[in-house]
């Protein structure tokens, strides 16, 4: 049993977060290569090492992937100093390579050299697609930097195997990300792209970039869906998300047949992300000015918003919480009273569904099954809730309200 006891142990020593493990990098110079300061690694690795995010069999695994700032040209090595099957009989080590094969293209480069030689060729890289929109953003370090914006699809000369490189970065940073049918001609590309200076040429760097699935609208609209949306980590926290939703929403705010623009399944921080950008975009149209927010939601808000932003009626009435909380003057208690009690006449609507579902119920329970229904409906219950939901509405309203004041 001792024996047994020992070697679970030394094997356990074999095993890897695959999360620290694999070691990913933006690389614009040679020396980044060995910089420790450029290395990044994914927030998820479950999708090809399983919910464990554990590889067997290795220590020191280091699954380095590279690629050059621009074109994504890659480099993937894997080393490690020492592998289980030298040292023990009968056990195998994870096959890691196979995993990381299934998702890299083709092309890719296992020679230091030849990715070094790749990199020599990014001063020729150009975004691809339509320029949208530039901006620029201040950093401490490197002073003012330019972005750009630019729109694509997959008929654009090259941009199908750029493509298939950067999707390779959603598996280590959305939970359940997947590859998309690049054959499917409804699909549009935003991208996201910094200028450098890189020997006194101008360069590119991918910086992030969104997908947009085009759905039909009877009879003649279409209906835009955001996918996916990334901002790579190096860039993350400087706004850039922010810049790429509000340009793609103007792009589509110009097509007469969009009806409105969507999300597919959006996670907390890209409603976040979008509360924020809606709530920039509406607070200058007239509808949503402070003396009208004051006489509540209105139908001139859900048509405008809709007409001139491709807003639809449920975000149009979040955004005009957030501008009402704005203009409210929360320490006077009439107007505080007012927009709780708007916000919750709102919040309230799924439980008055229940209340309606439970008239019905009633003429076709037995008294022991009507018992049970009223139970999860208990109108303290549902006061309780009720607040809790209004005050973390209030906390994202508050915390928006920061964001929109300090880019004003």
């Amino acid at each position: 049993m001792a024996g047994v006891n020992a070697m679970e142990k030394k094997l356990a020593e074999y095993k890897c977060d695959t999360n620290e493990a694999i070691c990913l990098k933006l690389v614009r110079f040679p020396e980044d290569l060995e910089d420790d300061g450029t290395t990044f690694h994914p927030e998820y690795s479950h999708q090809l090492y399983g919910d464990d995010e554990v590889a067997f069999g290795y220590k020191g695994l280091q699954i380095q992937l590279y690629y050059s700032a621009g074109n994504l040209s890659t480099l993937f090595k894997v080393k490690y100093s020492s592998k289980v099957t030298e040292k023990f009989d009968c056990v195998e080590a994870d096959d890691v390579e196979v995993k990381i094969r299934e998702i890299i293209p083709a092309g890719f480069s296992c020679s230091t050299d030849d990715f070094v030689s790749r990199l020599e060729k990014e001063a020729n890289f150009r975004p691809f697609g339509k320029l949208l929109h530039t901006y620029k953003v201040h950093n401490e370090e490197a002073g003012e930097l330019t972005y750009q914006i630019c729109k694509v699809d997959m008929a654009c000369p090259g941009f199908q195997e750029y493509h298939s490189r950067l999707q390779t970065f959603l598996m280590w940073f959305i939970e359940t990300a997947s590859f998309i049918d690049a054959d499917d001609d409804r699909w549009d590309f935003f991208l996201v792209f910094e200028k450098y200076n890189k020997d006194g040429e101008t360069l590119y760097a991918t910086v992030g970039y969104m997908t947009v699935y085009n759905y039909y609208v009877y009879p003649d609209k279409t209906r835009p869906r955001v996918s996916q949306m990334l901002v790579l980590p190096p860039f993350q926290g400087e706004g850039h998300g922010a810049q790429l939703l509000e340009a793609v929403h103007r792009f589509y705010c110009t097509l007469p047949k969009v009806q409105d623009i969507t999300a597919e399944d959006p996670s907390e921080s890209y409603v976040k992300l979008r509360d924020f950008v809606l709530a920039k975009l509406c607070r200058a149209l007239p509808s949503f000015a402070p003396d009208k927010l004051q006489l509540g939601f209105s139908e001139d808000m859900v048509k405008e918003a809709q007409y001139t932003l491709k807003i639809n009626k449920k975000h149009a009435r979040r955004v005009y919480e957030i501008l009402r909380l704005k203009a409210t003057d929360m320490a006077d208690e009439a107007k505080a009273r007012d927009f709780r009690l708007d916000v919750k006449r709102r919040l309230f609507g799924p439980y008055k569904k229940n209340q309606r579902e439970l008239t019905k119920m009633m003429k076709c329970l037995r008294p022991e099954e009507l018992v049970s229904h009223i139970q999860h409906i208990d109108t303290e219950v549902q006061h309780q809730e009720l607040e809790k939901s209004y005050q973390e509405a209030l906390d994202e309203y508050r915390r928006i309200i920061e964001r929109l004041a300090s880019q004003a």
